[in-house]
């Protein structure tokens, strides 16, 4: 019950929930070739397709050693079906996570395909990693030796939350997410191509 959330960055959305971004792109009239600011620093935007087909990040090199070493209690790929599915999946019944959005990157995409679609935060995270690509279950006392670990093979990971007993409903319960998504793409025109 004292044990940590760790999470490593995604680097996009990882091939999932293309259906219903298929169905969005298609719905807008946006076609794959569309460029579209999705930061502040692209001065030509970046094609849609491009963003959204960035390869999926592999994490066996960086975490085979970790789980090795047994500092890492369980591991979560977040794929189809998301943090809310896939995290639930690495722990007993009795437990639920407890995630703090404000702690990790969420990529603009996610907040691009969130207001550009009008799909809900908990939605989003149903749907889409929201920019992480898997979560650890570790224990307090291995957090700060793991993230430096994981930073040394070229991962970027944050403290996220932590795991509690089950409480009710959900049992992935994520606090500001709807911000997050909202301060990742903050344009007032989503649909705004270049």
């Amino acid at each position: 019950e004292s044990d940590c959330l760790v999470g490593l960055a995604s680097s996009g959305i990882h091939s999932n929930g293309f259906s219903l971004v298929r169905k969005l792109i298609d719905n807008l009239g946006l076609s794959y070739d569309d460029r579209i600011k999705f930061d502040g620093t692209e001065s030509g935007g970046s094609k849609l397709g491009d963003v959204l087909l960035t390869p999926t990040r592999i994490y066996v090199q960086s975490v085979l050693p970790l789980l090795r070493s047994g500092k890492v209690k369980a591991f979560a790929h977040i794929t189809g079906g998301g943090l809310i599915e896939n995290i639930p999946r690495v722990l007993p019944d009795e437990f639920e996570a407890r995630l703090d959005a404000k702690s990790w990157n969420v990529q603009p995409i996610f907040g691009w395909l969130a207001k550009a679609g009008t799909i809900k935060a908990f939605e989003m995270a149903k749907t889409f990693n929201v920019g992480l690509g898997a979560v650890l279950v570790v224990a307090h006392s291995h957090v700060d030796g793991l993230l430096l670990e994981l930073k040394k093979a070229g991962e970027t990971a944050w403290k996220i939350g932590h795991v509690q007993k089950y409480d009710s409903g959900s049992r992935v319960k994520i606090s500001n997410l709807a911000e997050s998504l909202q301060a990742a793409f903050s344009p007032a025109d989503p649909l705004a191509i270049l």
